[in-house]
């Protein structure tokens, strides 16, 4: 794997999380990456518990060639289209104690996973990578999504107070339990036209451009979903620890990502959790299950009460 900024993983954090530590969980969204997987697989750390694959209704070897570099990958589809519904669905049957998101297209390199682990053994609930922390970069970030992200991330700043630096950055890893509080739908959607009209908060209907099929999709679904994440994540009032990481440029393929469409479907989910208020996630974080005594499925600091 290319090279990042940083400092280098430590042999003792690689044999912690081998031997004493977590189990830990990778799971990897991918839609036609078979010529970027083997760089990516063949990057892991050793010491996994599982590596979960998502496949988007691949055309290409995406599936075939996960299978061939890693007989012990766990491949499973999604339920819907995006980023954010093949999250979910990896979720849903991940069993480590934490889970790290990784993206099948190279950008985001696995040898950072050991680091990611060792924020979460040090007592932080969520592990958000940066690349705009010292020691984190980016060589793929456009002018455009800079300046976006920036200011996207200013306004969850002051709604939410929260001190992130990089919202719209997917590599993150966090105690299972989060998924409690992150709330991440990865069932069928059984919706009637009446739902389909209102245009809600929480549902779209929009057209496949490939297939020229209507496609529901909730919100979270596509690339806002990291935004949902960390709005949620923060309104629970757990601990977060930023991590610098450096974001690669793909080696073969183009990005899904839309610049101007994706940053209106995260101020239109900013929106949305703020209109949803901080009650219900306080609520629902108060009701986690936890566990006395050491362990590393216990949340360090969920909010005990509802405000």
């Amino acid at each position: 794997m290319k090279a990042g900024a940083g400092e280098p993983t430590s042999g003792r954090s690689a044999e912690v999380m081998g031997r004493l530590g977590p189990t830990v969980s990778v799971v990897i969204p991918a839609k036609n990456e078979a010529r970027n997987l083997p760089e990516v697989l063949g990057a892991l750390p050793a010491e996994l518990h599982e590596v979960i694959l998502v496949d988007g209704d691949s055309t290409d070897d995406t599936v075939a060639v996960a299978l061939e570099l890693r007989p012990d990958i766990v491949v499973v589809g999604q339920s819907r289209k995006g980023k954010g519904n093949a999250l979910a669905s990896g979720f849903a049957v991940a069993t480590g104690d934490f889970i790290v998101m990784l993206d099948a297209d190279g950008s985001t390199d696995p040898s950072e996973i050991p680091r990611f682990v060792e924020a979460l053994m040090a007592g932080a609930d969520f592990a958000k990578g940066s690349r705009f922390m010292s020691g984190g970069g980016s060589s793929d970030i456009s002018r455009i999504r800079r300046m976006g992200n920036f200011w996207l991330n200013r306004i969850v700043n002051l709604i939410y107070g929260t001190r992130y630096t990089d919202l719209c950055y997917g590599y993150n890893a966090f105690r299972r339990e989060c998924l409690e509080v992150m709330s991440l739908d990865a069932g069928q959607v059984d919706l009637t036209e009446a739902d389909l009209e209102l245009e809600t908060d929480l549902v779209r209907d929009r057209r496949d451009r490939d297939k020229g099929d209507d496609v529901v999709m909730l919100w979270g679904d596509g690339f806002e979903v990291e935004t949902l994440i960390n709005v949620r994540i923060a309104k629970a009032g757990l601990r977060v620890v930023e991590v610098p990481s450096f974001e690669h440029s793909r080696n073969f393929g183009s990005s899904n990502l839309n610049a101007f469409s994706d940053g209106i479907r995260v101020i239109r989910t900013i929106h949305a959790e703020r209109r949803r208020g901080a009650r219900r996630d306080a609520i629902a974080s108060a009701g986690a299950p936890r566990e006395d005594g050491a362990s590393w499925a216990v949340l360090s600091t969920m909010v005990e009460e509802a405000s």
